[in-house]
């Protein structure tokens, strides 16, 4: 991930207007509220003459410096607002944002302040944009946004009622003029009085502006009606919107156990030691859900509602990683995987090496792989892992003008980082082999199944030399360690529909590794440690060995799952 996007996406955070959570973030949350209330207080002294007159000087200087940085606020807002939520990405997103309630109110409150250097402004105008201030506190309030959620939530049945309100009152107050007009010609001389004679009677008429009662029996009986219909504008929505705030609240609570299962799963997910192998400590490759129920405690419907809903969680039926012939047995696991983008994860590292999983929805075990790879050998990494459209499951591995919108976006963050000279992406994906099949892990760099040669027009390497170096190194380690075979296109290949055309990096080819590898294999750990470490010799020696104190001494209370990896390193 570039170093734009890592800030933005730190602003997100400190900008979550979430004052519930246990971040330091909550600090910048609380200062934004005192500010607030201090340049609601100023704004409140400078209608004091005798105030302005001794304490002016530091009126203006608390209006200034809370204006300086709410300008600094609101602007780091807007930059980053596509992080918050993705309906703000691009220049129309953020054009979505300034009008939406919360960003129109920052903006009124703070940027007419530098209109005002330029073209002078009403006083009372300028005073009366900067007191809007004082609703920006409503976003850190979880009464009003319960109060919004209910009102939108019942913004369809209050439609309605309104509709026949106003339907229903027109009808009554043509009936008024028709039989006050012969009674009272000089009083109903047009149907503009009877309407404005019935709907000032729902606020009491304050301002006696339509003092025209009506003197006939129909009148009468009109203006009773109306009456009754008063007493419905206000029932109906207060019934409406009490319904809507239990609906609310039992969707809160619902959601608060929901995200209590979320957690409960991811503990779970607590680092295991590789003892045989690395000694490393790692985050389990996947879960059953026969494991999660008997730890935990936890159904399985409720399991399936906390994935269904959760940005880190698949479920997977491991059955589909393997080989029909192989009769594999059905057995629905969980894996763990990080989101940090709108597409799944993004790690910018500095390498010059990418390691991409362009199915990591379709294919996590393949996904866990890849990111360990990446992780072990200090390389960047960039996964598909969110699914955009659950009846259209898609990889981003075959398809250069793939539909789905997260797509351009996942291309231009590896791209981002194909600019440091001789670079490489490496496409790590699973395959159904079976067992029989006499290699394991498939080199895919041509467009012709069986040709193992360098001079293919369509592949996407340059550099030959330093790829058959790695080839050489990494087949012959995996064989004398793991008795895991490699070929060059025997197999597979990598077409011309292959997502490496879309790429910018020097180099690009796809390593496919065998299912059952990927499923069964205790080694899976030491594996990726022994390929990343191949990688990194032959591809970027001039890069150092990673420093992953995570993985080699157990964190007490920061190891559990794939966000303590990268966050709590």
């Amino acid at each position: 991930m570039t170093t734009q996007s890592t800030i933005k996406q730190k602003l997100a955070r400190v900008f979550d207007d979430d004052l519930h959570t246990k971040q330091w973030h909550n600090l910048v949350d609380y200062t934004i509220i005192g500010l607030i209330v201090l340049s609601t207080i100023e704004v409140f002294l400078s209608t004091y003459d005798g105030i302005v007159e001794h304490y002016g000087v530091w009126l203006k200087v608390v209006d200034y410096f809370t204006t300086a940085v709410f300008t600094v606020e609101v602007s780091l807002r807007i930059w980053c607002a596509d992080q918050i939520d993705e309906r703000f990405r691009g220049f129309r997103g953020r054009l979505r944002y300034c009008f939406s309630f919360y960003g129109l109110i920052d903006i009124l409150s703070t940027y007419p302040f530098y209109v005002s250097l330029i073209t002078p402004l009403p006083y009372t105008a300028l005073k009366t944009l900067r007191i809007l201030r004082l609703l920006r506190v409503f976003r850190y309030i979880k009464a009003f946004n319960i109060l919004s959620r209910t009102v939108k939530s019942k913004r369809q049945e209050l439609m309605v009622s309104l509709e026949f309100l106003v339907i229903v009152t027109l009808l009554l107050s043509f009936v008024l003029y028709f039989v006050e007009h012969e009674a009272q010609p000089e009083v109903y001389d047009n149907g503009w009085i009877s309407v404005v004679w019935a709907f000032a009677q729902y606020i009491g008429d304050p301002g006696g502006f339509a003092d025209t009662p009506p003197i006939t029996t129909i009148g009468h009986l009109v203006a009773v009606l109306v009456g009754l219909l008063g007493i419905a504008i206000f029932a109906v929505p207060a019934g409406l919107i009490g319904s809507g705030f239990s609906e609310v609240m039992e969707e809160d609570a619902a959601e608060a156990e929901l995200k209590e299962t979320q957690d409960r799963i991811i503990k779970a997910f607590r680092f295991v030691k590789d003892q045989h192998h690395t000694g490393l400590f790692f985050v389990p490759r996947y879960l059953s859900m026969t494991t999660i129920s008997t730890r935990k405690l936890i159904t399985e419907e409720q399991i399936f509602r906390a994935v269904e809903k959760s940005d880190c969680l698949h479920l997977y039926n491991t059955a589909l990683t393997l080989n029909k012939i192989d009769k594999p047995i059905d057995q629905i696991v969980l894996v763990n995987f990080y989101k940090n983008t709108a597409y799944g994860c993004c790690i910018d590292r500095g390498s010059r090496i990418t390691i991409v999983s362009t199915s990591g929805d379709t294919e996590p075990l393949a996904g866990w792989f890849a990111f360990h790879v990446a992780k072990l050998g200090g390389f960047n990494y960039v996964a598909k892992d969110v699914v955009s459209d659950p009846d259209r499951l898609a990889s981003y591995y075959n398809g250069l003008d793939n539909p789905c919108p997260n797509y351009p976006v996942f291309i231009n963050d590896i791209n981002g980082m194909a600019h440091r000279g001789n670079t490489w992406a490496i496409m790590i994906v699973g395959t159904e082999a079976p067992r029989s099949r006499p290699t394991q892990l498939h080199f895919c760099y041509n467009t012709k199944k069986g040709d193992d040669s360098y001079n293919d027009p369509d592949s996407r390497i340059k550099d030959y030399d330093t790829f058959d170096r790695m080839y050489s190194s990494m087949s012959q380690a995996m064989d004398e360690q793991f008795g895991l075979k490699s070929d060059r296109n025997q197999w597979y290949v990598a077409s011309k529909n292959n997502i490496a055309h879309n790429l910018e990096a020097d180099n690009a080819f796809t390593l496919r590794v065998a299912g059952f590898t990927l499923v069964n294999d205790d080694r899976l750990c030491a594996i990726a440690k022994q390929m990343a470490d191949c990688l990194r010799q032959t591809i970027e020696p001039e890069r150092s060995e990673p420093f992953i104190p995570e993985m080699k001494k157990r964190n007490i209370g920061n190891d559990f799952g794939m966000t303590d990896y990268v966050e709590n390193c």
